[in-house]
């Protein structure tokens, strides 16, 4: 009897400390929302902060029992550990930080008890491998996902159900659909701001752009007084578009781009284009389909659309005499129709945030809005938060151009473009692109033959993912003297504050998410 409480006692402990030690796989797996394939791939990438700990902690106990230490003993230093593990964890500076839902909770209960029972048995008949279970936490939390994957997704088809019947309660309810490798939620936020002028709209909140995020809002947000609701719908595989406009069902469908973006999920370009298409598919006969102009893959769409009713920038509003600088943007707005223009000025920057505004005035056109009611919602119109926003410093005579969320490509290349044509020394700090599969190295490595043209200073984040950048730099004849490669964000900015002149323009481009972080 006695051995048997023991028994308990261990499994006990050893089960609580395990779900401790798992906060950090919990937290990838979080970030990848729940899809394993992107789980695993986080883990791989962050050995460090996902398997290292639990095995640490498994080492405390295992090792003293495997040296005959008393089973009390080691029960103790392995809480110990984990105790530490846990607390370390917490204290990490997290982008974007662990957020316990009930969703979270559930995983927790089902890993909780599938560590305990695997922890009474082992305990009971062989020791040693009780103690060193919690080595293997990334493969049991993958297996207590799988276990409560059909219990999620009966949960999420009632969640689903209830949006949808709440929508169908508002038939008149305007309903726009937003989709793009890159710019769905800058253009979502100025197309809120533009068709403010006239109606009162709901748009999805920040990155709320899965078939989850976007039916809470409906769920919680959607009110009977709102005559518009923007969503932004993103994707990381084939269908999940197709999956948000069979809940939203929007009459009117937004495309922003379409090019390198998740290739680590989607694998290739084609893939992209046919999943984006998904929204425009969805579109009812009598729809809108608005698509930028890219002189690429949407004009291809654009021209391969069968609906009466689509549009790119230039058919109904176009802009004229554009000019950025320190101040922002100056540009004509002109009715195409009547040839009546407006002069607006914004706070925006460079043409990629030119273009998405563009494309929302096309699409407010398109929804009968006149060129005045336009011109003022643009004027109503800010820089989206760490997309080209530009700051005051608070240093004399020092710009910033924040640009550090979720940085592609062509989003660079655009920013690298605005940093050109500002006055003074240019100095960008960032790590670099990601989540481009197989591409990224290329891909990086010609970021930096571009930043070679136009930045005066580099300042990489992050010792081995900017080695492409700082080839790149190299190959085009980069002065060693100007590229500095550092460990942290925080480890540039003690770089930056020793070496920043009056008249500097800071672009900071991109920022790694948790599952990429190499610290």
């Amino acid at each position: 009897m006695i051995k048997f409480i023991w028994v308990l006692i261990q499994a006990a402990v050893l089960t609580y400390c395990s779900v401790l030690a798992a906060r950090q796989l919990m937290h990838m797996l979080q970030l990848e929302s729940y899809q394993l394939p992107g789980y695993w791939k986080s883990v791989r990438r962050n050995l460090q902060r996902t398997v290292l700990p639990p095995a640490a902690m498994a080492a405390a106990g295992t090792v003293p029992l495997l040296l005959g230490i008393p089973g009390q003993v080691c029960l103790i230093l392995e809480a110990a550990v984990a105790f530490l593990l846990y607390r370390h964890g917490k204290q990490i500076k997290e982008k974007k930080p662990f957020v316990v839902t009930e969703r979270v909770r559930r995983l927790m209960l089902i890993l909780l008890i599938l560590v305990g029972i695997l922890e009474l048995v082992l305990l009971a008949n062989w020791r040693v491998l009780g103690y060193l279970l919690p080595a293997a936490l990334a493969v049991l939390l993958d297996l207590a996902e799988r276990l409560a994957e059909p219990m999620e997704k009966k949960i999420n088809l009632q969640f689903v159900e209830d949006a949808k019947a709440r929508l169908a309660r508002q038939p008149d309810l305007i309903r726009i659909g937003i989709t793009g490798s890159y710019g769905k939620t800058s253009t979502k936020v100025l197309l809120r701001e533009i068709l403010s002028v006239r109606y009162n709209v709901l748009a999805t909140p920040g990155s709320f752009n899965t078939t989850m995020g976007v039916t809470r809002v409906i769920r919680e947000q959607l009110m009977p007084a709102h005559q518009v609701f923007i969503a932004e719908m993103g994707a990381r595989h084939p269908g999940d578009i197709a999956e948000l406009v069979d809940l939203v069902h929007p009459s009117i469908g937004v495309v922003t781009s379409v090019g390198a973006q998740h290739l680590d999920t989607f694998g290739n370009i084609d893939t992209i284009r046919k999943t984006k298409y998904e929204l425009i598919e969805g579109l009812p006969a009598d729809g809108t389909a608005v698509f930028a102009k890219d002189g690429g893959i949407c004009d291809e769409l654009f021209a391969g659309c069968t609906l009466e009713r689509k549009y790119q920038p230039g058919q109904l509003i176009r802009a004229e005499y554009i000019h950025w600088g320190p101040e922002g943007t100056r540009f004509n707005l002109v009715d195409v129709a009547t040839g009546e223009s407006r002069s607006v000025q914004t706070r925006l920057l460079g043409e990629h945030s030119i273009s998405n505004l563009l494309l929302c005035c096309t699409v407010a056109a398109s929804m009968g809005l006149t060129l005045e009611e336009i011109a003022a919602g643009v004027s109503r119109c800010r820089p989206v938060e760490h997309r080209l926003q530009l700051l005051d410093s608070g240093a004399g005579g020092v710009s910033i151009i924040d640009d550090a969320f979720n940085a592609n490509p062509a989003g660079a290349a655009a920013a690298l473009r605005v940093l050109k044509d500002f006055p003074g020394r240019r100095i960008i700090v960032t790590p670099g692109l990601v989540e481009l599969g197989d591409q990224e190295e290329a891909l990086n490595r010609e970021l930096g033959r571009q930043m070679a043209q136009c930045v005066d200073v580099a300042i990489l984040v992050g010792r081995k993912h900017t080695i492409p950048i700082a080839e790149g730099l190299r190959e085009a004849g980069f002065e060693e003297s100007r590229l500095h490669v550092v460990g942290s964000l925080d480890e540039s900015s003690s770089l930056l504050s020793g070496m920043m002149q009056p008249g500097d323009v800071i672009l900071y481009e991109n920022d790694l998410p948790d599952n990429y972080s190499e610290t």
